[in-house]
């Protein structure tokens, strides 16, 4: 009496068991000496790693949330008072902890900044995108109030008429 007959085994998976040694087909296993088509249905599919797209260094980077805004004041202000601590774990925590007692009153000020990034970042993009379309001409991604800016931020006038 063989095996196959003592579990009463139907005669297609008896047909697919024929690779396996008996020891193998009890465990699960495969035999090593014996492979054949059907392994290949079997057989798991690796997965292939999708490469990653490059980053353009010209892209915007994306403005900071409220809590964000409000890290960059309080990191200050938290160095000031423990200038011998080093965890930014220890940092974060505190930050966190202060946001989440602070009223909605209070995080009107980083709100308002968040958004003001926000609207400066949708139109930096906005050039970007226009840049990377071909209908952008060569100016910077400043917009043009800015470019009119000096470095003390005092507007200058600018002829409108052209030559004089």
């Amino acid at each position: 009496m063989t095996w196959r007959k003592v579990f009463d085994i139907p005669p297609k998976r008896q047909a697919r068991m024929s690779v396996l040694s008996p020891t193998a087909a009890m465990k699960g296993g495969r035999s090593k000496a014996g492979s054949s088509k059907s392994d290949s249905r079997l057989a798991v599919k690796k997965k292939t790693k999708k490469e990653k797209q490059e980053k353009d260094p010209n892209k915007p980077k994306r403005p900071p949330s409220a809590f964000f805004v409000f890290m960059e004041d309080f990191r200050k202000q938290y160095k000031e008072k423990h200038p011998n601590n080093k965890s930014v774990a220890a940092v974060g925590k505190a930050a966190g902890d202060k946001w989440k007692s602070m009223s909605e009153k209070e995080k009107i000020p980083y709100v308002t900044k968040a958004e003001k990034r926000k609207e400066e970042y949708d139109d930096k993009m906005e050039a970007y995108n226009k840049k990377l379309r071909g209908g952008g001409d060569n100016e910077s991604n400043k917009s043009k109030s800015e470019a009119n800016e000096d470095e003390d931020g005092v507007v200058e006038e600018q002829d409108e008429e052209g030559d004089d």
